[in-house]
Protein backbone atom coordinates (compact mmCIF):
# COMPACT_ATOMS: atom_id res chain seq x y z
CA UNK A 1 0.00 0.00 0.00
CA UNK A 2 1.15 3.40 -1.13
CA UNK A 3 2.28 6.01 1.73
CA UNK A 4 -0.02 8.91 1.31
CA UNK A 5 1.18 12.70 1.30
CA UNK A 6 0.95 14.64 4.51
CA UNK A 7 -1.54 16.98 4.98
CA UNK A 8 -0.50 20.62 3.89
CA UNK A 9 -2.32 23.37 4.46
CA UNK A 10 -1.99 27.06 5.29
CA UNK A 11 -4.41 28.09 7.57
CA UNK A 12 -4.04 25.06 9.58
CA UNK A 13 -1.69 24.99 13.37
CA UNK A 14 0.51 22.01 14.55
CA UNK A 15 2.80 21.41 17.68
CA UNK A 16 5.52 22.78 17.78
CA UNK A 17 7.22 19.82 18.34
CA UNK A 18 5.16 17.80 15.29
CA UNK A 19 5.86 20.06 12.87
CA UNK A 20 10.00 19.82 13.84
CA UNK A 21 9.22 15.94 13.17
CA UNK A 22 7.41 16.49 9.63
CA UNK A 23 9.75 18.62 7.80
CA UNK A 24 12.89 16.16 9.49
CA UNK A 25 14.75 18.42 10.96
CA UNK A 26 14.88 15.58 13.98
CA UNK A 27 14.81 12.03 13.54
CA UNK A 28 11.93 11.49 16.29
CA UNK A 29 9.63 13.47 17.98
CA UNK A 30 10.68 13.17 21.37
CA UNK A 31 13.87 14.46 19.89
CA UNK A 32 12.20 17.30 19.02
CA UNK A 33 10.02 17.97 22.31
CA UNK A 34 13.64 17.53 24.11
CA UNK A 35 15.31 19.82 21.50
CA UNK A 36 12.08 22.61 22.27
CA UNK A 37 12.56 22.25 26.19
CA UNK A 38 16.15 22.11 26.19
CA UNK A 39 15.88 25.80 24.37
CA UNK A 40 17.44 24.80 21.16
CA UNK A 41 14.33 25.96 19.43
CA UNK A 42 13.06 29.36 19.16
CA UNK A 43 9.55 30.43 17.90
CA UNK A 44 9.86 33.95 16.20
CA UNK A 45 12.66 34.63 18.78
CA UNK A 46 11.03 33.60 22.08
CA UNK A 47 11.77 30.33 23.75
CA UNK A 48 8.61 28.15 23.68
CA UNK A 49 7.39 25.00 25.08
CA UNK A 50 7.00 21.66 22.98
CA UNK A 51 3.01 21.94 22.36
CA UNK A 52 3.13 25.72 21.03
CA UNK A 53 0.94 25.78 17.83
CA UNK A 54 3.27 26.86 15.24
CA UNK A 55 1.13 28.20 11.85
CA UNK A 56 2.66 29.60 8.02
CA UNK A 57 4.78 32.67 8.55
CA UNK A 58 6.51 31.83 11.85
CA UNK A 59 10.24 32.43 12.28
CA UNK A 60 11.60 29.68 13.90
CA UNK A 61 15.43 29.54 15.13
CA UNK A 62 16.59 25.65 15.45
CA UNK A 63 19.94 24.54 16.74
CA UNK A 64 20.89 20.95 15.90
CA UNK A 65 24.71 19.89 16.77
CA UNK A 66 26.76 23.10 15.80
CA UNK A 67 24.42 23.98 13.12
CA UNK A 68 21.93 26.69 13.50
CA UNK A 69 19.01 27.65 11.23
CA UNK A 70 16.63 30.02 10.20
CA UNK A 71 13.62 28.98 8.63
CA UNK A 72 10.49 30.72 7.98
CA UNK A 73 7.27 28.16 8.36
CA UNK A 74 5.53 27.84 4.59
CA UNK A 75 2.75 25.11 5.52
CA UNK A 76 2.08 22.52 8.23
CA UNK A 77 1.99 18.92 8.45
CA UNK A 78 1.42 16.44 10.92
CA UNK A 79 2.60 13.46 9.62
CA UNK A 80 6.43 12.49 8.45
CA UNK A 81 6.27 12.39 4.41
CA UNK A 82 9.27 12.25 1.95
CA UNK A 83 12.61 14.58 2.30
CA UNK A 84 11.11 16.22 -0.76
CA UNK A 85 8.07 17.11 0.41
CA UNK A 86 9.50 17.97 4.02
CA UNK A 87 11.44 20.54 2.19
CA UNK A 88 8.31 22.55 0.81
CA UNK A 89 7.14 22.97 4.49
CA UNK A 90 10.30 26.00 5.44
CA UNK A 91 11.86 27.94 3.66
CA UNK A 92 15.76 28.95 4.84
CA UNK A 93 16.76 32.15 5.26
CA UNK A 94 19.32 33.68 3.25
CA UNK A 95 21.48 34.85 6.29
CA UNK A 96 21.21 31.42 8.08
CA UNK A 97 22.47 29.71 4.43
CA UNK A 98 25.36 31.99 4.65
CA UNK A 99 26.25 31.58 8.38
CA UNK A 100 26.22 28.04 8.15
CA UNK A 101 28.35 27.94 4.88
CA UNK A 102 31.27 29.95 6.81
CA UNK A 103 30.94 27.99 9.69
CA UNK A 104 31.65 24.75 7.78
CA UNK A 105 34.33 26.57 6.16
CA UNK A 106 36.15 27.44 9.45
CA UNK A 107 35.39 23.48 10.61
CA UNK A 108 37.01 22.22 7.72
CA UNK A 109 40.18 24.46 8.08
CA UNK A 110 40.17 23.80 11.84
CA UNK A 111 42.63 21.14 13.55
CA UNK A 112 40.80 17.38 14.02
CA UNK A 113 40.94 17.51 18.26
CA UNK A 114 43.38 14.43 18.69
CA UNK A 115 44.95 15.24 15.11
CA UNK A 116 48.75 15.68 17.21
CA UNK A 117 47.95 11.69 18.85
CA UNK A 118 49.27 9.23 16.90
CA UNK A 119 48.02 5.92 18.21
CA UNK A 120 48.30 4.27 20.92
CA UNK A 121 50.20 5.47 23.84
CA UNK A 122 53.22 3.86 24.51
CA UNK A 123 54.16 3.00 28.55
CA UNK A 124 56.62 5.95 28.81
CA UNK A 125 53.08 7.90 28.07
CA UNK A 126 51.73 5.95 29.96
CA UNK A 127 53.32 6.77 33.30
CA UNK A 128 53.07 10.21 32.21
CA UNK A 129 49.74 9.97 32.45
CA UNK A 130 49.56 8.48 35.73
CA UNK A 131 51.99 10.77 36.93
CA UNK A 132 49.91 13.19 36.19
CA UNK A 133 46.58 11.85 37.43
CA UNK A 134 47.81 11.21 40.87
CA UNK A 135 48.74 15.14 41.83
Amino acid sequence: MPQSAPALTDTARTRLDKWLWAARFFKHRSAATEAVDGGKVKLNGVAVKPARDVKAGDRLDITVGEDTRTVIVRAIADKRGSATVAQTLYEETAESVEARERARELRKFAAAPGADLHGRPTKRDRRRMDRFGDH
